[in-house]
Order: C-alpha cells, then sequence, then structure tokens
C-alpha cells in the first residue's frame, strides 16, 4: 500500500535561511548531457542552493532509467523517482528530499522492495532537476554513507494530477473542523469547511504537521486575533485562522507558486485579499523575484509581492517548516508576535525536538509539545 506524505511541500521556504544570509554561486558545470534521456537545466535555483548547502563534488552512482509508454501532445512531463531506502531512515529523507527539488513524496510498504528492512520513497520532480544531485544531497544531510539505489521514470502531469486529486478525500482535523478539497462536497455544510487546492504548494490537511498546527489554532482563536503563517505554503493556516475568528492573516513564502496557490485558495473560501495577505519574500540571488519587486517598487499590483517589517504585531505566529530554518530564523520568527503571543513550531520529528526546544526556550516560555505519529508541534508563549 502506497502511503502519501509531504504532497506539495513548497521546497524553496525551507531554504529561507540559506538563500537570504549567504550568497549562493551560480553553477555552470552539468554532467553530460547524453547521460540523460531528457534535458536539464542549469538555471533552476535548486542547483544554487544544492551547491551552496553542499559546495563538493558528488560520487556518481548509477541510475536506471525508464520511459512510461503514456504519452500525450498536450500533457506536461515530470519524472517519477522511485527511491530504495533503509526503513530507519525513510522519514527523515523523505521529508528532506522536498528540501532538495522533490514535488512530493511517497512511501510504498516493504513488499515493492527486496528487503524487509526496505521501504521504497516515489518522489516527483520536474524534467528540469538533476534527480541525481537532489537524491545525493538528501542523503548526505541526513547522514547516510551511501546514495540509496533508485529508478527513474517519465509521467505526465495530467495524469499525476488526476490520480492525485482522487488520492484527496475530506479530512477532519477535530469536530467541526473540515479541510475539504476544491472537487469534493463537504461532509458536513454546517462545520468549519476550508476549501482547498494545493496545487504545487504544501498543506493539504492530511500530513501530521499540519494538522498539528491546524488543532494548535483551533484552540488559540477566539475571535480578533492577528495572524501571522511563516511559510504559508497552499494558506491553509492563514484561511484556517480567518474561519476561525481571527480578523487578519499574514501569510509569508518564498515560493511564487506557493503565493499563488495561497491566493487561489484564498478566493475558493470567499476570503477578500485585505484580510489575507500574502508576501513573497524575495531571495536576492533570484534575478525573478528581483524584478518582481522592481515591478511592485513601479506600483503595479502584484498582490503584496515584499517584505513585512511589523515586528512585534502579531497575536498568534505559526512556523511550519523543517528544523534547520527554524533555528537559523528564531529570532526573527519570534520578533513578529507580541510580547505574550503563542508561537508555535512544527514541521519537526521527534528526535529534533531537543535542538527545538533548547533554541526557543531564550524566547518562550509555558512550552508545550503535542505530538502525532512521528511528528511534533512546539509551540510557547512570548517572553515579556
Amino acid at each position: 500500500m502506497s502511503v502519501l506524505r509531504h504532497t506539495f511541500r513548497s521546497q524553496l521556504f525551507k531554504h529561507l535561511a540559506y538563500t537570504t544570509f549567504f550568497s549562493i554561486p551560480h553553477i555552470h558545470h552539468l554532467p553530460s548531457l547524453s547521460t540523460f534521456p531528457f534535458p536539464l537545466s542549469s538555471s533552476s535555483a535548486l542547483y544554487e542552493r544544492q551547491y551552496q548547502c553542499y559546495g563538493r563534488k558528488l560520487n556518481p552512482v548509477a541510475a536506471k532509467f525508464s520511459t512510461s509508454s503514456k504519452t500525450s501532445s498536450s500533457a506536461s512531463p515530470y519524472l517519477s523517482v522511485n527511491i530504495r531506502c533503509p526503513r530507519d531512515a525513510a522519514d527523515a529523507l523523505s521529508e528532506t528530499l522536498l528540501c532538495f527539488g522533490a514535488s512530493s513524496t511517497g512511501m510504498d510498504e516493504p513488499d515493492g522492495c527486496k528487503h524487509n528492512d526496505e521501504i521504497c520513497i516515489t518522489s516527483i520532480f520536474s524534467v528540469c532537476d538533476d534527480v541525481h544531485k537532489s537524491i545525493s544531497c538528501a542523503a548526505d544531510s541526513i547522514g547516510l554513507r551511501e546514495v540509496p539505489s533508485y529508478e527513474i521514470i517519465m509521467g505526465y502531469k495530467s495524469d499525476w494530477i488526476m490520480e492525485t486529486q482522487e488520492s484527496f478525500r475530506p479530512v477532519e482535523v477535530t469536530d467541526g473542523l473540515w479541510v475539504v478539497p476544491e472537487w469534493r462536497t463537504p461532509p458536513d455544510l454546517q462545520a468549519t469547511n476550508i476549501i482547498l487546492n494545493p496545487g504545487l504548494a504544501f498543506g493539504t490537511g492530511d500530513h501530521p504537521t499540519t494538522k498539528l498546527c491546524l488543532l494548535l489554532l483551533h484552540s488559540l482563536i477566539k475571535g480578533g486575533e492577528l495572524f501571522l503563517d511563516y511559510g504559508t505554503g497552499s494558506g491553509i493556516l492563514a484561511i484556517a485562522a480567518l474561519k476561525l475568528g481571527a480578523s487578519l492573516s499574514v501569510g509569508l513564502d518564498i515560493d511564487p507558486q506557493a503565493i499563488t496557490s495561497a491566493r487561489q485558495n484564498a478566493s475558493l473560501n470567499n476570503i477578500k485579499p485585505e484580510m489575507l495577505q500574502l508576501h513573497l519574500v524575495p531571495s536576492k540571488n533570484d534575478p525573478s523575484l528581483t524584478g518582481l519587486m522592481t515591478e511592485c517598487a513601479e506600483g503595479q499590483n502584484l498582490y503584496g509581492v515584499g517584505f513585512i517589517n511589523e515586528t512585534g504585531k502579531y497575536d498568534v505566529v505559526i512556523a511550519n517548516i523543517l528544523m534547520n530554518p527554524l533555528l537559523d530564523l528564531a529570532d526573527q520568527i519570534v520578533s513578529y508576535s507580541k510580547p505574550g503571543a503563542v508561537v508555535g513550531l512544527s514541521g519537526i520529528i521527534s528526535e529534533q525536538l531537543p535542538r527545538i526546544m533548547e533554541r526557543y526556550s531564550h524566547f518562550l516560555e509555558g512550552i508545550r509539545v503535542s505530538k502525532m505519529d512521528d511528528w511534533v508541534c512546539v509551540s510557547g508563549t512570548k517572553k515579556k
């Protein structure tokens, strides 16, 4: 049985710490194109991030390529990558792959693998991504000594989207709170229903980190709060906060696709732009975002592209990202909250909890931890 996880996560936001504070070199050397049966591009931000974080030559590994028999003149191609991974590293690798280019990851039970101590991770990449470098960097970042073996299959986006939509069903987060895909009918019309089409952004309501954050919001929002969603993805948390009674939600992300997805989801939920303000955080090393900022400065309406400088303003701040940016950006994340406000942190697994607790104990008091599966959500009150 295949278990869909981490679907559509915005991999770019996870590197906010690195794209903001480091100078990222441009990479010009790529493997010979004859190695690959599809085009590769060195212009992808993924290359910059990989080499910036892991600036060294990677050892080659054999990969087996095959092409799907299905073709379509109107469908966009993508790469489906099946990775055989040690079971004890599967969760970490599945999550980390999203930092290095995967649009989604899923895990198959070991009946699809040769050994019972293996799990097969299925991940989706763009045809422009260098899959080997992505897997190598992901494996190296979690301490795997060898790059897992993998197989690449060419697929087509129209088929993938249809199959993915079929896998999403309404999710009851708690009594009276549902996350409902746009193409499904809400099971309870009287409940608080968050209508969602995640597109290419993370946040379907099915992942434990999203559920933990939604449960935290459900317990905190009483009416009239100002909420900041640090790494908004599909906008699910920002939308939920408003539907639960917050007076304003602000969503922040580094991925333009996430901002587009969140804007569309706000519209699906009849939320006006002045209620849900979305901000694209630019990277000084990304010319496309620099261009957006220039246009914004010239007065064009780009729906909230730019920085937010309002520190000490928000009653509730939640950052559902990953451990490393949570550690690196702790001062910034907490700075947006008022004294006495609640800060929630998720996107972390249980074994990473001690580092998060140590880092945030300087800023927060009354820290609480909620768990779901192997994932945790940390919340506390900003010290006055």
